[in-house]
């Protein structure tokens, strides 16, 4: 059953025209959900609403400024401890590597130029394997089933996208 027009009617009393009226008349005498709703909201209306407690205000605002202030230094000290742990890590597993870094000029630049090195090959040899993959791919299927398999994953695609969609605008559906 659709609760979704009668709960938000119900729920934010929002004005609702004659006709809604009559929907949703109609709608709680079948809907226990909705008569519960409908009741709740009664109770919820008939309720005398008592008034704070003098200085209630005044004692909030300062619960509430020492709150913010032990947060802050807890954030604070949060961080400067994540940080120090974190570069404390980092001095004890760069440091055997730090140490002979800076030993001598030599070590150092033969390590760049090493590194250099092996990045660019390893960048030519995944263009080389990119290339034969392309070279060699699309003979194993024909081009009907390239057109299936791509017409397929656009089915997917859309299917996903509507349902992000759907569920963006409505909401995930709860079970009753």
């Amino acid at each position: 059953m659709n609760h979704r027009p009668f709960e938000d009617w119900l729920l934010n009393d929002m004005p609702i025209t004659p006709e809604q009226k009559r929907e949703l008349d109609s709608h709680v005498r079948t809907c226990t959900y909705c008569a519960a709703l409908v009741e709740t909201g009664k109770a919820l209306d008939s309720v005398k609403i008592v008034s704070p407690s003098a200085g209630f205000t005044s004692r909030f605002q300062v619960r509430l400024a020492a709150r913010k202030v032990a947060d802050r230094r807890r954030r604070f000290w949060g961080t400067i401890l994540f940080v120090a742990g974190g570069l404390g890590i980092l001095t004890w597993v760069a440091g055997p590597y730090l140490t002979s870094f800076f030993a001598s000029p030599a070590t150092w630049i033969f390590a760049l130029v090493e590194w250099g090195i092996f990045l660019i090959t390893t960048l030519q040899a995944m263009a080389q394997a990119g290339s034969v993959l392309l070279d060699v791919v699309p003979d194993f299927l024909s081009p009907f089933a390239w057109m299936v398999l791509l017409s397929a994953f656009a089915g997917i695609s859309l299917l996903w996208s509507v349902s992000i969609w759907r569920f963006a605008q409505r909401g995930v559906p709860r079970g009753r």
